[in-house]
């Protein structure tokens, strides 16, 4: 977690936007890469699923039943910053969206960001003077407890990204194993 954080930064933590607009999610990497990994984590459907992933050379490869007209991810070189642009937002594209990368062959992921997406944003109020009195300090000890490496936040998403990555190895294995058979059979009947 904190060698991820080091590599990978993800901020805001929370963005709010409304449907049928438009948001963007920043990840900034201070590290050299081949490309990089956005998953989502749906609370709701209680599922991990890959978007897409963007190589340096600006070409994407799309999950399964990822449309393509619906997220984009925009680099801005100056900065080593990555944003994963979604359009047409709909509630169901509410989840933890992560950007990740490949290092030293591991799934390296940054902290997430919770992206919500309601019918109607909620109206600006004016601010009340804020109270002098200081908070309690068990407050902030219950909401750090709730974050941090070890929350399953962190360690589901992973875990289902490793899963990810070893299933895409399946077909090459399998194209490896029928080729090998294939020059079997050739040398044989020679």
């Amino acid at each position: 977690g904190f060698y991820a954080a080091l590599l990978l930064t993800q901020t805001p933590g929370h963005i709010l936007s409304q449907t049928s607009n438009k948001t963007e999610i920043p990840c900034e990497l201070k590290t050299e890469h081949a490309g990089l990994y956005w998953y989502r984590w749906s609370q709701q459907r209680q599922h991990f699923e890959f978007l897409l992933f963007s190589s340096t050379m600006g070409r994407a490869t799309y999950g399964p039943n990822v449309r393509q007209d619906k997220f984009s991810v925009h680099e801005a070189r100056s900065q080593s910053s990555y944003s994963l642009h979604i359009r047409h937002l709909h509630p169901s594209d509410s989840g933890i969206y992560y950007c990740s990368m490949s290092q030293s062959s591991q799934l390296l992921l940054g902290r997430g960001t919770q992206l919500t997406v309601v019918d109607a944003l909620p109206p600006k109020t004016t601010q009340t003077p804020v109270s002098k009195k200081p908070l309690p300090r068990t407050t902030k000890r219950k909401a750090a407890s709730r974050e941090g490496p070890c929350s399953p936040l962190v360690w589901i998403p992973l875990a289902a990204g490793v899963l990810l990555l070893l299933l895409s190895l399946v077909p090459t294995a399998y194209r490896l194993h029928c080729l090998r058979r294939r020059l079997w059979l050739r040398i044989h009947r020679q």
